[in-house]
């Protein structure tokens, strides 16, 4: 029998208790386990327990800058994607998040992009279940591995 791997685990950090409600309701179907904060220190000290494969983030938050947040949670968590979801509508603020090392900037209310993004990260991250290190994708080393017994053919091939 094989051992049904574990959902991606998504933290949604945004200071607006409607939108963290609105993002809950929104990506419950996509069947991932979610978890929402307010604040950046509370993101904060819950990425140092627990381990995230997504965050979420808004740009404007309480108590510190999405973008600093990001900042933060990249040294803690290097390789769980990071997608913000903000109201900062301005190619300079999409720039600093990535600059910063998000990996994709939705900006509100676009959220059928926001579910398709989110989506595609946390199909990634499921597909990664076999990980050397808590948060690492190994996947495209497997791949390189596998490409050394491909041989050449004029037959089509499913990689």
């Amino acid at each position: 029998m094989i051992a049904r791997s574990k959902s991606p685990r998504v933290l949604i950090v945004d200071d607006h208790e409607d939108t963290r409600e609105m993002l809950v309701l929104l990506l419950n179907p996509l069947g991932v386990e979610l978890a929402a904060v307010s604040t950046a220190s509370q993101a904060l000290r819950l990425s140092q327990t627990e381990s995230f494969d997504l965050y979420l983030l808004d740009a404007w938050l309480s108590d510190l800058d999405g973008v600093e947040l990001c900042r933060r949670l990249r040294m803690i968590d290097p390789h769980a994607f990071v997608v913000f979801f903000s109201g900062a509508a301005y190619e300079s603020d999409r720039q600093k998040a990535m600059d910063a090392g998000a990996n994709a900037y939705v900006c509100k209310p676009a959220v059928d992009e926001l579910i398709s993004t989110i989506s595609k990260f946390t199909a990634e991250s499921a597909g990664s279940a076999a990980r050397a290190v808590p948060g690492r994708n190994i996947a495209p080393l497997q791949l390189v591995t596998l490409s050394s017994f491909i041989l050449i053919t004029d037959m089509p091939v499913l990689v």
